[in-house]
C-alpha cells in the first residue's frame, strides 16, 4: 500500500539544515526548500543546543537529524526552529519513506519535534 502526503506539501519554502549523519540524497526530495548541511557550515561535533541556537540565527526554521536523544536534550518551548528526527539513517531505508518525511518537514511549525518512524527492515 502507498501513501500519498501531496496536501501536507507547505507552498512556503524553508531553509533547512541537515545535521550530520542525514544522507544527503534526501535534499532531492525537498526541492524547493532551502537544504544546508552542517558539516558545510563547520557545524560538525558540536552540542545539540548550540547547534539549535546557530542555526536560528541564521534563520533555519528545521533542523533534519538522526539524533533521537535530542528530545530528551533540548527544551523547544519558544524555539523558532522545528525538528524532524530521522528513525534511521542509511540511505537505501530513508528513500523508502520520503513521502513521510517531506510531510513531516512541510508540516513543521516553530517550536516542533516529530520523529519519522523508520523502521530497519526493508519493505
Amino acid at each position: 500500500m502507498r501513501r500519498r502526503y501531496r496536501s501536507a506539501q507547505r507552498i512556503d519554502p524553508m531553509r533547512i539544515l541537515f545535521d550530520q549523519g542525514v544522507p544527503r540524497g534526501l535534499a532531492a526530495s525537498l526541492r524547493g526548500h532551502d537544504v544546508t548541511e552542517a558539516r558545510k557550515l563547520n557545524w560538525e561535533g558540536i552540542s545539540n543546543g548550540e547547534l539549535l541556537k546557530l542555526a536560528e540565527i541564521a534563520g533555519f526554521e528545521v533542523l533534519v537529524t538522526t539524533d533521537k536523544n535530542v528530545r530528551y536534550q533540548q527544551n523547544l518551548i519558544g524555539r523558532k526552529i522545528s525538528i524532524v528526527v530521522l528513525g534511521n539513517s542509511p540511505w537505501w531505508l530513508v528513500r523508502q519513506h520520503l513521502g513521510a518525511i517531506v510531510a513531516a518537514v512541510s508540516l513543521a511549525a516553530p517550536g516542533s519535534y516529530v520523529e519519522v518512524d523508520i523502521p530497519f527492515e526493508q519493505q
